[in-house]
């Protein structure tokens, strides 16, 4: 394996960073919920165009009648992943938010549980049992601010098993595409999604001043593609459980971001419930002997 230009963690901190002004960029908006992610996913598509149509069609060969299904699912559930999240940030704070929707891999692990009947560790127990009591610290102190405050956290939740529904769906798929053919049909079918979705619903496609075209722009350049790209670049060199680690650090540096741009302030129970969660997700993430043996993968 050939060295790295520049040390993984760099990239892997600048992926962080990258995601965590997601929920900043929507707080930006002034657009409904599906909107703001219609454009977000419609911009991410129309950016990734070129190299799909270039280089990479004729993977399409390879989906089946069940892999079109399967994306096509997953596709939905992305769709309404970003519009209760989006619209989750409209009632809560960044903080509560993002550290609710950080809850996917214990989603993923009770939907594996469920469907695909694997066993529960006593690992597992634990750090899903401190991951719902930091939720429960952070809706009871949101609950305390107002009820609105609470109902954006309940969004939130939902928002997250969507995410992980949208992994599952979406991860047999994957096997068989490149990472640029499968994102480029989820995002594309996600994309139609929210089309008819805002026509439903009778929102507007626009007008919109130019501030808010370029926080639509931001937000499929920045998080979507820059991001979960700088992740999946560093996966050569790194162990997956660095990058769910670091992924762990997305509510903090939203939580920081917010309180610079969007001057919102951390309550108590959003300190000591957020810190909780965490806690238990990186006790869950973590394989303390893949991560002594594969922390560093880079050959000298």
């Amino acid at each position: 394996m050939e060295k790295p230009a520049i040390h993984p963690y760099i990239p892997i901190i600048i992926g962080v960073f990258s995601v965590a002004l997601s929920a900043i960029f929507v707080k930006m908006t002034v657009a409904d919920s599906g909107v703001t992610a219609f454009y977000r996913m419609l911009f991410s598509v129309l950016i990734m165009s070129p190299v799909f149509l270039l280089k990479y069609t004729h993977e399409i060969k390879k989906l089946s009648k069940r892999d079109w299904l399967f994306a096509s699912i997953a596709g939905v559930f992305l769709a309404f992943h970003f519009i209760l999240w989006f619209e989750s940030l409209n009632y809560t704070s960044v903080a509560s938010s993002t550290v609710l929707v950080t809850l996917q891999p214990l989603f993923a692990f009770a939907g594996t549980y469920f469907f695909f009947k694997e066993k529960l560790s006593i690992k597992t127990l634990v750090s899903g049992a401190i991951a719902i009591l930091g939720s429960v610290l952070i809706g009871y102190g949101d609950f305390q601010v107002s009820g609105s405050a609470l109902y954006g956290d309940l969004l939130a939740l939902i928002a997250c098993a969507l995410i992980t529904a949208y992994l599952l769906f979406g991860q047999d798929v994957r096997k068989r595409l490149s990472l640029v053919t499968y994102t480029y049909v989820v995002y594309s079918i996600s994309t139609i999604t929210l089309f008819f979705y805002i026509v439903l619903k009778g929102e507007s496609f626009g007008p919109y001043p130019a501030s808010e075209w370029m926080w639509f722009l931001l937000l499929a350049i920045i998080p979507n593609l820059l991001g979960h790209t700088l992740f999946n670049w560093a996966l050569k060199w790194v162990s997956t459980n660095v990058i769910s680690i670091a992924i762990l650090f997305e509510p903090i540096g939203a939580a920081i971001l917010a309180y610079f741009i969007l001057g919102e302030y951390l309550t108590v129970s959003q300190i000591v419930g957020g810190s909780v969660v965490l806690a238990g997700i990186m006790l869950f993430v973590t394989d303390y002997r893949k991560i002594k043996k594969y922390f560093f993968k880079i050959n000298a």
